[in-house]
């Protein structure tokens, strides 16, 4: 392949562009797992992981892709045959589901359009309608990759105490975690999965669990086999700073100075930085004339945004179009959406600047695909970037 000059544009919703600083980070000659100076390195991520979980209970980091921290959250908390709750917002969740099966777990899965989050109403009345507590967890993905929707976690809390019901509570975080306001504690959650390849600015290949106090004592008594992924030996090593097994060092030096960067920019800041990004991604897709996925301006995802492709046009024949003329990389639909959608994902390490040139690359190779588009979208983005960046002035005067 010939050269291409410039930077590659990586705007797949995850795994998303690693900060210089993060990658500096990871070229640290690696250390003896065992010494001193790696346990002040592990307490150092722990703590630093509760902070961005709004957690004060225990957090565990594996070695692994968010799939395993699924699992973990799985296999810790249930017995074999247990009744799971889990709402249908998308593919990543169908997976979810396909593993709860694999596990021997009995997964109860309500439908849902891929257009819309988990209904809080829909879990409550299910709730209702098992008095004896045969549902053991409500598993519930907060931010759907595949289709740019983020459930209220916060209501669906309210919804399952509305029933007085004793299941667990478990988030999958993997595309929301330091991009999307996420609160442990404060809403409820017994079980959060997360990941390190998106709003955490890491390669994939770390993977966390936070866990309340009643999952922990859920994980006494369950019967579900594990080995790798117990929590009891994680959590064991973690008070002083170690691993059960070998870590994967070089990623916990990245992780390290990812939390730094999240730290000095400020969470709230972070959210806010991700919402604006969304919304000038959302003007500029109804500029142009196409539409969103995602069904509820309550449930738009700062992460990513699911555009949806006219009839007759294929997404993935425009996606190639993009990353052939421009070195844009997009994210494909999934599942029941493939071809139907593209996703342009504007999470982690990215500003104003690195969104108006993914916006100019989607808009000229959609031209270029032949797709009926308005050149319109850029401007309209632009518009509102320039617009929230005179609203503190205008404060300040």
């Amino acid at each position: 392949m010939s050269y291409r000059a410039g930077r590659h544009f990586l705007q797949i919703p995850g795994p998303t562009n690693v900060p210089d600083r993060v990658l500096r980070a990871i070229d640290f000659p690696t250390m003896d797992h065992r010494g001193p100076q790696f346990a002040e390195l592990g307490k150092t991520v722990l703590a630093g992981m509760k902070r961005v979980l709004r957690t004060a209970g225990q957090v565990v980091i594996y070695p692994a892709s968010g799939t395993g921290a699924w699992e973990a959250a799985l296999v810790n908390t249930l017995s074999p045959g247990d009744a799971v709750l889990m709402y249908e917002t998308g593919h990543f969740a169908a997976l979810w589901q396909k593993m709860a099966l694999k596990l021997g777990l009995k997964p109860e899965f309500l439908a849902g359009d891929w257009r819309s989050g988990a209904d809080p109403e829909a879990i409550e009345q299910r709730l209702r309608a098992d008095p004896a507590g045969q549902i053991r967890a409500v598993c519930v993905v907060h931010n759907e990759t595949s289709t740019g929707v983020t459930s209220r976690i916060a209501e669906v809390r309210k919804a399952m105490d509305a029933a007085r019901h004793p299941a667990l509570l478990m988030v999958d975080t993997i595309s929301s975690l330091a991009s999307i306001d996420y609160r442990h504690d404060e809403w409820g959650v017994d079980v959060t999965v997360a990941g390190s390849q998106k709003g955490l600015m890491l390669p994939p290949g770390l993977s966390f669990n936070a866990i309340s106090e009643k999952a922990l004592a859920a994980s006494r008594v369950a019967k579900l086999p594990r080995a790798y992924w117990n929590w009891e030996e994680m959590i064991a090593s973690g008070k002083s700073g170690y691993f059960p097994y070998t870590p994967a060092t070089n990623l916990l030096y990245g992780l390290r100075e990812a939390l730094k960067m999240l730290e000095e920019e400020g969470l709230e800041q972070v959210f806010a930085r991700h919402q604006r990004h969304a919304e000038a991604t959302r003007r500029a897709v109804r500029a142009w004339g196409l539409d969103v996925l995602a069904a509820n301006p309550a449930e738009y995802s700062a992460s990513l945004t699911a555009v949806l492709m006219p009839a007759g046009h294929d997404a993935d024949r425009a996606r190639g179009v993009i990353l052939e003329n421009f070195d844009l990389s997009l994210g494909t639909g999934l599942g029941r959406l493939a071809g139907k959608v593209f996703r342009i994902g504007h999470l982690g390490d990215f500003n104003d600047l690195a969104l108006m040139g993914t916006l100019a690359g989607v808009e000229m190779g959609l031209e270029l695909a032949g797709v009926p588009v308005r050149r319109e979208g850029v401007q309209a983005a632009m518009a509102y970037l320039a617009e929230c960046r005179a609203k503190p002035a205008r404060a300040a005067a």
